[in-house]
């Protein structure tokens, strides 16, 4: 609701969202580096990750300033500098935040075999039986294990589902994301990382997920997982960064502070959109 109060300064405004974390990178190994688990989700327009219920609106007041910070994807592990894969960073958007995907399971820089928790889990790596990282209640689902007898890493969790578990020498399959329509047209967010397979690679959860072994990036700005690599020398793949999205009536104006990328939507519907896509700084409404 709007209202307008003395001085003419705007009332009580009622603001949704979609708040989506950076997802977390794919790892990388000959036993199959494990797929990147998806940023947490946290929305006020449709579902909530993890299998959580659609949130209650936020009711600010025009003209106060409101932090946003837009959380980056973790990097995929790559041998050539000895990083392992990391990651994602959280998303922020006054009181609500949402938890960075967690890194898919591998050996690059003799790091851990083991998927990362976060928002969604990162998959565990093959050859071991690996387990996957935990999620985030309400916000999205754990990485599945790899297998323990071959080379299949397990997918990274996503949003909507549990990753796939490895099985033989093929990796799991990303987690489904999350169906999400506050910009007037339904698309689907933080999608898990597929894990990496000798014989056959995962693919990413709800096709915006990183496909295994480099054949195809996660969706930009979904907060999607990185996919796993099969080889030790190659490098695994990194994640989508989150996004935060504003939606509010079509009478007030979304302004941008500096340090955020983002743009501010023509009216539709009888609202208005900020789509915020990097950075940290401040919103405000007018």
């Amino acid at each position: 609701m709007l209202g307008i109060v003395a001085g003419g300064v705007l009332g009580p405004l009622t603001i949704d969202y979609l708040v989506v974390a950076g997802g977390g990178g794919g790892g990388n190994d000959t036993y199959g580096g494990g797929g990147g688990g998806a940023g947490g989700l946290r929305s006020s327009v449709a579902t909530t990750g993890g299998g959580g219920s659609t949130e209650s609106a936020l009711f600010l007041s025009g003209g106060s300033t409101y932090t946003v910070t837009v959380g980056a994807g973790g990097l995929g592990g790559t041998t050539a500098v000895g990083r392992n894969s990391q990651n994602g960073s959280a998303s922020v958007f006054h009181t609500i935040s949402t938890v960075g995907g967690g890194r898919g399971g591998g050996d690059a820089g003799g790091g851990n075999k083991v998927g990362g928790s976060g928002g969604s889990g990162g998959g565990g790596q093959g050859n071991g039986g690996h387990a996957g990282g935990a999620g985030t209640a309400s916000q999205g689902y754990a990485g599945r294990v790899g297998t323990s007898g071959g080379t299949g890493g397990g997918g990274g969790g996503g949003a909507g589902a549990i990753g796939g578990i490895g099985s033989g020498n093929v990796g799991g399959n990303g987690g489904a994301g999350v169906s999400n329509n506050i910009t007037g047209s339904s698309t689907f967010y933080a999608g898990g990382g597929a894990g990496g397979g000798y014989a056959l690679g995962g693919t990413g959860g709800s096709g915006i997920g990183g496909g295994s072994d480099n054949t195809g990036a996660p969706t930009v700005n979904t907060g999607s997982g990185g996919g796993g690599n099969r080889s030790y020398f190659d490098d695994s793949g990194g994640a989508a960064a989150g996004i935060v999205i504003l939606r509010y009536p079509d009478t007030i104006i979304g302004n941008i502070g500096s340090g955020l990328t983002g743009t501010e939507s023509a009216a539709s519907g009888g609202y208005k959109r900020l789509s915020l896509t990097a950075g940290s700084g401040s919103v405000w409404f007018t």
